[in-house]
């Protein structure tokens, strides 16, 4: 049961996207992700049997997330490969007034 991860986590920097190449669901959140980012994402929340965290897990595969985090505004900066592991760095202008 392999999964892809792709954690959404903001900063002034960016946001930083990690995802398995393997089969199964994405994972595009841990439990502090933004409630309505991950709804728009197609995502539920889920803690898996013997794990202490939930995380948040859409069907989408990691090109169709990618797609709709382009929509709210993000692009892609940089992409590399860790192992099975694909890592894509996205960043998003800040909003004014929200820093």
């Amino acid at each position: 049961d392999f999964t892809h991860e792709f954690s959404v986590g903001e900063s002034s920097a960016g946001i930083l996207k990690l995802f398995r190449l393997e089969d199964g669901p994405c994972i595009v959140g841990d439990e502090k992700s933004d409630p309505e980012m991950m709804r728009f994402l197609g995502a539920e929340k889920k803690r898996k049997t013997g794990q202490q965290f939930c995380v948040w897990e859409t069907a989408l595969l990691p090109r169709e997330v990618m797609d709709r985090l382009e929509l709210k505004g993000y692009k892609l900066i940089h992409t590399t490969g860790i192992g099975q592991t694909f890592v894509a760095t996205l960043h998003k202008d800040a909003e004014p007034g929200s820093v």
